[in-house]
């Protein structure tokens, strides 16, 4: 797929859909590479003690992967200038989390166009992760 520039995005375009399966070697190494050492992300025992039947994804492992699932689309020419994640369902092993997102407005700012979207991951339970991002593209004839 070619990267898109900011004069061929509308308000109302899809992103193509990830699909990221969910593995406990996934959930523990975002949990150690984001410093997160709560034991519910890296040990079963702890995370059944707190009432859920496995491991599960931290809030920090599923920015990133948000990050990625919106540069998977724009390229390296984007520029991402905000993201805002509201967590639901847990992500555990064993698990597909499906990331999908439209594209909710865009603007023109100097030599660079400003899109904003709404992306959302869902798995087996239900929405893992709600939220916004905030990118800018460069305009055609600027690359």
């Amino acid at each position: 797929m070619i990267a898109p520039c900011f004069d061929d995005v509308k308000a109302g375009d899809h992103l193509p859909e990830l699909t990221v399966p969910l593995t406990a070697t996934l959930i523990v190494a975002g949990a150690i590479a984001s410093r997160d050492y709560e034991g519910v992300h890296h040990d079963a025992d702890a995370a059944r003690h707190s009432g859920l039947p496995n491991v599960f994804m931290n809030i920090l492992t599923t920015n990133g992967i948000v990050g990625r699932f919106v540069t998977d689309w724009t390229g390296p020419d984007a520029i991402v200038r905000r993201i805002a994640i509201r967590l639901g369902a847990p992500n555990m092993p064993g698990d597909t989390m499906r990331m999908t997102g439209t594209v909710t407005a865009t603007r023109v700012a100097g030599d660079k166009g400003v899109v904003e979207l709404d992306v959302r991951g869902s798995n087996g339970l239900g929405d893992h992760v709600n939220g916004t991002v905030e990118l800018t593209l460069p305009r055609r004839g600027t690359r």
